[in-house]
């Protein structure tokens, strides 16, 4: 039986790239709109891939059913799940394979996009040979999050885009960005609330008889988590150095205080999703943003991979198993990576797909000018751009955000300037200056959750201050901090299946002191002088995503939290820190968990600027006994009682 072999996108014949050199870039979704051809091929190849039958294995619906449902074979890869999987869709998600799985998988979208192109601009009446090499430059587009919360309005609001066609002229087309149409639904959704929703949707009111995206609402969302993104992705390419801790939210995974991509890459999929598509993995990859985000966590991992040259993937536990790969099996950089083919009878698994700019044809803006072959001079580089793009990147943001109604309006000048979609932040200084290594601590709360136990997506959010009564108010309160957001399956047979797994608990970070240092007006970082604010302030609450009945989130009572701290800014000199119980002692709970404090002993350059005054004198390592926590969204007034009424 003959399959679609990933081979990512071949090299154009005409135009060989030289010994060393990086094939053509992937480009940031906004760099890929101000160029007219490669944009205008583009949506042309989105829509080509909509238009093809359902039933075709280079269809959009075929390659986003990969992902989750309709859980079935692609491309022949396995006759039916295997025993001993807890999911029926091919991810690894919360395994050390989820960014090498996703990168062939991203790979076989840009080679169909990039076919339907080439042929597209064949077409061309006019300066046919100019639309052959845009095409023959074409990858799929990414989007830094980290740079840029929001999304432009060709991505998330725009009905219409304008591009050039094959007859020369300036057309407005349907914006394939904006959502894809089933066609038709498939019969696999009839179990889910999508079943009744003919598009892909952003942030929908599922209450209502027929529901649609709220982008001002999405927007929210996205802009309140700007600066734990931004923060997130800096200690991450610059702290973790092994590959569980990079690669997934496995408590504990290589000792780090960091989030992994994992863990970050769950956060934009429900801030985009809200009840949507983008909030399920199930069906999640159906909505066209899917690709944008998960082109950006192929990046981070390719920067970090430059960071870290002689570190790969290591084994680690199947979690939740997959279609093809039982919960049972251990895996390692040879493990398969089904169902991308890379011949007629064999997968890509992790080792081959390591050096993706040569077996996949594809790179990214930060490695055009290197030597990717002197791996030295490459860390190097992406060393010196990763301290100053991500560590100080807010310091470039305008000082006054664009508000969600201007995003949602299609004026021309909504659409010129994407920075302006970052909310306001209270400035970030310029990088430290070569002055004296000095010692401080940096306080990061630690999550601690089963993954299914709310029966669907959720968010654990932290605060320091009050919180709203309003839960709609929550993240855009003045004392939201940041979240841990779980992304997970609403398969409810799934999830139950999957509640009692040791391996479903999972972690995330996050990161105080930016807040601290807003808000508090103490004049250190000191534990003993910011224990007793975040005794007083730090507080927590569990927002679900969807409708889930009573009777299944009442068993996220096994959730447990607890809440780090780690060393300010350095990329080498990260301490040992110690779990610091008493900050949370005696607030309501009902499992046993634990609120801890990393406060390491760091040798570092001082914090910069505005926080210079903040440096502790020395640290201080507190302990106490595990405490019992739990946190209920308050919009299930019943659980709420309960809970409460339970609190010791």
């Amino acid at each position: 039986m003959s399959h679609i072999i990933v081979t990512g996108v071949p090299p154009n014949p005409s135009a060989p790239i030289p010994t060393g050199a990086a094939p053509p870039p992937r480009l940031e979704i906004n760099t890929l709109i101000t160029n007219t051809k490669q944009f205008s091929l583009y949506t042309q190849a989105l829509q080509r891939m909509y238009d093809t039958p359902q039933t075709k294995g280079d269809s959009h619906f075929q390659l986003g059913g990969i992902h989750g449902l309709p859980f079935q074979p692609w491309e022949g890869a396995g006759s039916g799940q295997v025993a001993g999987s807890f999911f029926g869709g091919y991810c690894t998600h919360g395994t050390v394979l989820f960014p090498t799985w996703h990168r062939p998988y991203m790979a076989i979208y840009e080679q169909i996009l990039h076919q339907h192109a080439v042929e597209i601009a064949a077409t061309y009446t006019a300066n046919t040979a100019a639309w052959i090499d845009a095409a023959q430059q074409l990858r799929m587009p990414y989007w830094d999050w980290a740079s840029t919360s929001v999304p432009p309005p060709e991505v998330i609001s725009m009905d219409h885009v304008t591009i050039i066609t094959p007859n020369g002229r300036l057309t407005p087309v349907s914006n394939p960005l904006l959502s894809y149409r089933f066609n038709p639904i498939d019969p696999s959704f009839a179990k889910a609330v999508y079943a009744r929703l003919p598009t892909t949707l952003r942030h929908p009111n599922l209450t209502l008889a027929s529901p649609h995206s709220n982008v001002t609402e999405m927007i929210t969302d996205l802009r309140s988590d700007q600066d734990h993104i931004r923060q997130s992705i800096h200690h991450l390419l610059t702290r973790v150095k092994t590959w569980p801790a990079f690669s997934n939210h496995t408590p504990g995974a290589g000792g780090s205080a960091s989030n992994s991509i994992g863990a970050i890459h769950d956060g934009i999929h429900l801030n985009v999703g809200g009840q949507g598509h983008m909030s399920d993995s199930a069906v999640a990859a159906f909505d066209p943003i899917f690709y944008l985000h998960h082109a950006n966590v192929d990046r981070i991992t390719a920067l970090w991979q430059a960071l870290n040259p002689n570190i790969w993937v290591t084994e680690g536990p199947g979690v939740s198993g997959t279609f093809t790969l039982p919960a049972s099996a251990l895996q390692n950089k040879d493990t398969d990576l089904p169902p991308f083919w890379n011949g007629a009878i064999s997968f890509w698994d992790s080792k081959d797909c390591r050096e993706y700019q040569t077996k996949l044809g594809y790179t990214y803006p930060e490695f055009i000018g290197l030597n990717i072959n002197d791996k030295s001079a490459v860390q190097a580089a992406i060393r010196a751009g990763t301290r100053h793009n991500f560590a100080f990147a807010a310091a470039a943001a305008p000082a006054v955000s664009a508000s969600a109604a201007e995003l949602v309006d299609e004026t021309p000048a909504t659409q010129a300037a994407p920075a302006a979609a970052m909310r306001a932040q209270a400035p970030v200084p310029a990088p430290p200056t070569d002055s004296a290594e000095a010692t401080f601590t940096d306080w990061t709360a630690r999550i601690h959750v089963n993954k299914y136990a709310a029966g669907c997506s959720f968010s654990v959010l932290i605060f320091l201050g009050p919180v709203p009564e309003d839960l709609a108010q929550w993240c855009t309160s003045e004392s939201y901090v940041g979240a841990q957001h779980v992304f997970t399956n609403s398969q409810a047979e799934q999830c139950e299946n999957c509640r009692n797994t040791a391996e479903a608990q999972i972690e995330g970070f996050v990161h105080l002191n930016n807040a601290i240092a807003a808000r508090s007006g103490l004049d250190s970082f000191d534990p003993e002088v910011v224990e007793p604010y975040l005794k007083e302030n730090l507080a927590w609450r569990i927002l679900k995503v969807g409708t889930v009945p009573a009777a299944n989130f009442q068993k996220s009572r096994r959730c447990k939290s607890s809440s780090s701290l780690h060393p300010w800014d350095s990329m080498k000199h990260a301490g040992t820190g110690r779990h610091c119980h008493e900050i949370t002692e005696g607030q309501p709970g009902d499992v046993a968990g634990s609120i801890s404090v990393f406060v390491p002993p760091v040798r570092s350059k001082p914090p910069p600027n505005n926080i210079q005054r903040m440096m502790p004198r020395r640290t201080l390592t507190i302990k106490t006994d595990p405490l019992k926590l739990m946190s209920f969204d308050p919009s299930d007034k019943e659980l709420y009682d309960l809970w409460a009424s339970k609190a010791p």
